[in-house]
């Protein structure tokens, strides 16, 4: 069959399609030049799949604050050459517009950088090739980096923006597209909405050559330079420069095995230990490479505890090493386990964070370098769903705690505001293992963290003590934080509307719940109906969101629990805690009575058997 009698053919079966697909089945055929992408649309047609077709191009990937991210695969809601190409260029035109005609108040270059995942090179390629055309120079990373690299070069060398391809933890099928903007913080709104609003102006690609990234080389492109030996450099002068026990790191016998679970971590880890002149640490040989594969790992996220660190745990066991630290594949989050007797204590993001807050205070307040400095110009930062630990740390110390909704979105932008005003920015984490040290990256960074993790773990085992040691002082000095964290699914937004609207209006219009088990609910905050009981004209100081929930219930004995629903999973999360006064060290007697508590508001609020909602599976 020849070209133009199965073009005839597609053709016939595409007129029979409903109006809306048949424009976007032809428009895919038009624009998408890949051979692959392109042929399984075809496939498609021919087997008159309406349904497959219809859910790969009537829905097209929404550019939002986190930028896109999604399972690479063919079709407008994918993520694919075509998609990445419209969307390159909708951000090119965009920048070129904040940049305005004499690009005075903007720079004239972009920052691109890609993680080793399947297509990311690929993918960073085209991004350039958009940018070039628009006129920007660009910094495209020669081999994988990790993400906070990206931010972190945008200061560095005063870019109007970044672009990071990453999926970061999810699964090997996922790739993403990640955007900084000129302050190296991820965007906030209007932004997404008007990136998106490009985009959707930027569909047809602008000509052949956006598809070439063969001749895309730094030799054929005067305006495409490899800014990685320059950003290596200044990087790790500034994480050796911040730095407080580099003596003690480099003396220490502690041993450490650390691992990037297949992404990019090996090299960056490995040389921020050598900077540091740190010797007594072993990788995960088995996981050292990047491999889009993620072969040892179901699912590489830290987060899933010990599953994912059986690797780390074997390679410790062979090293006689009592550490283990871990970076998520794109090296922008840090998780830690530590040998207790013949046990692994998995540290959850909550507690590294309580960890990290005590140790960057005292080594803060321990620096003559800071004796002028008071602890009112000092901050601290964490999400409205992380631990409140560092607000009741920073009572009893002086400095200032600010929370921000959940998100380094959120964190990177306030901490990169009280920088400007001159104030100290100690750290900022969230639960979700992120962790912001300083201010050299206003995002949460992996490879800083793991740097930070082994200063303040080689200090301790100096004094003989260790990180469950020392986070178990922190609870004796400060209270005791319990947390738990879960989630149920829902899959209809219709239900999940009235779950929360059902709490709101319990006993008339906004009169919530006012106590479970005879414990009486002290404050409320809705953040979906911007409502706040405990401010004098009852609104929030957070932003308010009418088109996602987020409501949180402060009880009288010190627990606090926040539901909300996510923006890209069919999930009601909750997320808990008990602040404990430190004069009760009952802690197991703290944890049951919590979690009963707990228990028993999710079943007020959520009603999980008569909305039939699956709780997550443990």
């Amino acid at each position: 069959m020849t070209n133009q009698q199965i073009e005839t053919e597609l053709k016939a079966i595409i007129d029979n399609f409903p109006n809306d697909l048949r424009q976007k089945t032809i428009d895919w055929l038009q624009w998408d030049k890949n051979v692959k992408t392109r042929q399984d649309i075809v496939d498609l047609i021919k087997a008159k799949d309406v349904e497959k077709l219809s859910k790969k191009l009537l829905t097209r990937q929404s550019f939002g604050t986190a930028g896109i991210r999604a399972i690479m695969e063919a079709g407008f809601n994918g993520l694919n050459d075509l998609v990445i190409i419209q969307t390159s260029q909708g951000l090119a035109k965009y920048l070129a517009i904040l940049a305005g005609p004499d690009r005075v108040q903007w720079s004239k270059n972009v920052v691109i950088g890609y993680d080793g995942r399947y297509n990311s090179y690929r993918f960073a390629k085209l991004t350039a090739r958009a940018m070039l055309q628009c006129g920007f120079k660009v910094y495209l990373f020669s081999k994988v980096v990790p993400t906070p690299f990206i931010p972190f070069t945008i200061g560095l060398l005063q870019s109007a923006a970044g672009v990071m391809v990453t999926a970061s933890h999810n699964p090997k099928e996922y790739n993403g597209y990640k955007v900084y903007l000129d302050k190296g913080t991820q965007i906030l709104s209007p932004h997404d909405q008007n990136i998106q609003s490009h985009i959707l102006e930027s569909l047809v690609p602008w000509n052949e050559k956006m598809w070439n990234t063969d001749s895309l080389t730094y030799e054929s492109e005067p305006n495409m330079i490899d800014p990685l030996e320059k950003v290596m450099e200044e990087y790790y002068r500034a994480l050796v420069q911040s730095a407080t026990q580099t003596n003690i790191v480099a003396d220490s016998n502690l041993r450490v095995v650390y691992t990037g679970l297949h992404g990019v971590g090996h090299d960056y880890l490995t040389e921020a230990f050598k900077r540091l002149n740190f010797k007594n640490y072993f990788p995960v040989l088995s996981q050292k490479d990047p491999d889009p594969e993620f072969p040892t790992v179901v699912f590489p996220n830290p987060e899933e505890g010990q599953g994912v660190l059986d690797e780390a745990m074997k390679t410790a066991a062979e090293s006689n090493s009592s550490l283990i630290i871990v970076n998520d594949p794109d090296s922008d989050r840090t998780a830690a386990a530590e040998l207790n007797g013949n046990e692994w204590r998995v540290f959850n993001g909550n507690e590294i964070g309580a960890l990290l807050g005590w140790w960057l205070w005292h080594q803060f307040r321990g620096n003559p370098a800071n004796s002028s400095v008071p602890n009112t110009e000092c901050y601290m930062i964490s999400s409205a769903v992380s631990s409140k630990i560092l607000e009741t740390i920073s009572k009893k110390e002086g400095f200032n705690w600010c929370e921000t909704l959940t998100g380094f979105k959120w964190m990177g932008n306030e901490g990169f505001t009280l920088h400007g005003q001159g104030k100290r920015v100690l750290l900022a984490f969230e639960e979700a293992i992120g962790f912001m040290v300083g201010t050299n990256v206003f995002d949460k960074d992996g490879i800083s963290g793991a740097a930070t993790m082994l200063q303040m773990a080689a200090y301790l085992h100096s004094k003989k003590s260790s990180l469950l040691a020392q986070l178990n002082q922190i609870y004796r000095t400060y209270g005791f934080h319990f947390s738990i964290n879960s989630y149920y699914i829902c899959h209809d937004p219709d239900k999940t509307n009235r779950i929360f609207n059902r709490v709101a209006d319990l006993n008339g219009p906004n009169t919530y719940i006012n106590e479970v088990n005879g414990i009486k609910v002290v404050r409320v905050r809705d953040l979906n109906r911007g409502y706040d009981s405990s401010t004098s004209d009852k609104k929030p100081v957070l932003p308010t969101s009418s088109s996602s929930f987020m409501l949180t219930l402060y009880f009288e004995n010190g627990s606090v629990i926040t539901f909300r629903t996510s923006g890209t999973e069919p999930k009601i999360k909750y997320y808990s805690e008990m602040i404990a006064d430190p004069s009760e060290q009952n802690w197991e007697d703290i944890k049951e009575r919590h979690k009963k508590l707990i228990q028993a508001v999710v079943q007020v609020v959520l009603e999980p058997e008569k909305n039939q909602i699956q709780a997550k599976k443990e």
